[in-house]
């Protein structure tokens, strides 16, 4: 199962603002794959306390308000599964053969260099995958999720229903114990 944190609006089609597959390309640019050029870059992860803890982390030794779960526009954050036996196998930046093959060291896909994370990523777009996983610098246990859009897109469904997150939701508190956010 992949897991997306967005900004969520019950009336929006999938794909766009609002929909759980919708990707502000022009609001791209700073992320850590991110090509807008090229690319829409859908983040996601495998579990989901990973895909709220990166929402999260940028609030650590602060106290998280409702309105912390709020998009700029409005959007309150909800969070969405879907299947990812619905797309190509993914890349697996985890596994030593592929970091050898692409001549990538595990530093160089967890630096904070975005010059470097992009390029990696624009490589292995250009190689036509659908995606590549790999650690959060958070927790490395948590498997995050990098998905080209344009090429996933009309292939992920939802598995259910988004579920609005709230300060009382369970990934929000294991989530900010895990960044070390104090909670309401």
């Amino acid at each position: 199962m992949l897991y997306r944190l967005f900004p969520y609006d019950a009336e929006a089609p999938i794909d766009r603002e609002g929909g759980a597959l919708f990707v502000p390309r022009a609001l791209q640019g700073r992320g850590r794959h991110d090509a807008p050029p090229s690319y829409g870059a859908l983040y996601a992860s495998r579990s989901v306390v990973s895909a709220v803890a990166e929402r999260l982390q940028r609030f650590q030794r602060r106290r998280l308000l409702a309105e912390h779960l709020t998009w700029e526009h409005g959007l309150s954050y909800a969070v969405a599964a879907f299947e990812e036996d619905a797309i190509d196998p993914l890349l697996d930046l985890d596994e030593p053969r592929e970091l050898a093959s692409r001549s990538l060291r595990p530093s160089i896909v967890a630096t904070r260099d975005r010059r470097i994370t992009r390029r990696y990523a624009r490589e292995i777009h250009a190689d036509g995958r659908d995606g590549f996983a790999w650690w959060s610098t958070i927790e490395a246990s948590w498997i995050n999720v990098t998905l080209f859009a344009e090429r996933v897109r009309g292939r992920l469904t939802l598995a259910d229903e988004p579920e609005p997150l709230g300060l009382g939701h369970p990934a929000v508190r294991e989530a900010a114990e895990a960044v070390g956010v104090l909670l309401g």
